[in-house]
């Protein structure tokens, strides 16, 4: 029987997780890596000038051609929440690396949240691998 490649491919452990991902901080940076690779690009302008502000604990950012301001979270999954980036963070780990999936119910006991606000992440992150799944499928 031939070896699964899925299954052995290898992992993140969840210390090797939170060495990463366990503050704000570095979740905003891999976030902002992952959005803007090249840097940052206005959405309205394309410019690439721009200035960093604070609005409460989120990044805004300012571009400096139009003064167009965009959340760091403003058009992904993320937006809207008032949830820490690491509490979706963890979210997304644990329900990568749940082999029969996982319940919004173990999720909650995972993330210490309401029933509903771990059904509404695990609802969220569903429709999202659904659209990059079905995005993938036309290549």
């Amino acid at each position: 029987m031939a070896m699964n490649r899925i299954q052995f491919q290898p992992g993140l452990s969840m210390p090797e997780f939170l060495k990463d991902y366990g503050t704000e901080a570095q979740c905003e940076q891999a976030l902002e890596v992952v959005r803007w690779p090249e840097g940052f690009c206005c959405p309205r302008c394309e410019g690439a000038g721009h200035y960093v502000l604070r609005d409460g604990t989120r990044k805004v950012f300012q571009c400096t051609s139009c003064r167009h301001q965009t959340s760091l979270i403003a058009g992904t999954v993320f937006q809207g929440t008032k949830l820490p980036l690491t509490t979706w963070f963890l979210a997304i780990y644990l329900i990568s690396q749940a082999k029969t999936g996982l319940s919004a119910l173990a999720l909650r006991r995972q993330l210490g949240v309401s029933y509903h606000t771990a059904w509404l992440i695990h609802h969220k992150l569903m429709q999202v691998t659904a659209v990059r799944l079905n995005e993938g499928s036309n290549l």
